[in-house]
């Protein structure tokens, strides 16, 4: 079995590394997943996004749900599916800590963009993996090694309500 706590520290830096999510609320109607780009205010959960009032996330959100986001890093060695609850969460400081010039293109009037909504993701759990690709599998095989007792190694399902 992987080592949960080199699993979940990887999947943090691919995270901060790559920042883009697939993230849908759990059971709700239209909670499809949809990219959005993830922020972080210092080395912890949660993960924060930025949207506006007019996006189907936020009208289906109500005051909080379950959501799943689901995550590939860019070199696509590293996939996760990460669990939690979906809050809005417009703390003026945390805006203010996470605005960048990405995000300030999107809202006209800045900051106090009447649209601006900021989401907290706040994450319990994660299954992740590492990816073993096809070719390499295909090697361990013609040397008679059976491939998925690596592959059992490369995946770990971590709680994520702490720091890493």
């Amino acid at each position: 079995m992987a080592d949960d706590h080199d699993m979940e520290t990887r999947l943090w830096a691919a995270l901060r590394a790559d920042k883009i999510v697939m993230l849908g609320l759990v059971g709700a109607e239209g909670g499809h997943t949809r990219p959005m780009t993830a922020q972080f205010d210092r080395d912890a959960p949660p993960i924060w996004f930025f949207t506006s009032t007019d996006a189907v996330l936020v009208q289906k959100l109500g005051s909080g749900a379950r959501a799943t986001a689901a995550f590939v890093s860019s070199g696509h060695d590293l996939f996760a599916t990460i669990e939690g609850t979906l809050v809005r969460d417009d703390d003026p400081a945390v805006i203010d800590r996470l605005w960048n010039s990405q995000i300030a293109v999107w809202y006209e009037h800045g900051r106090a963009d009447p649209t601006l909504v900021l989401l907290r993701f706040d994450t319990t759990e994660a299954e992740i993996w590492l990816n073993e690709t096809s070719l390499v599998a295909g090697l361990k095989l013609m040397f008679g090694k059976n491939p998925k007792q690596d592959a059992k190694e490369k995946v770990a399902r971590v709680s994520l309500s702490r720091p890493p």
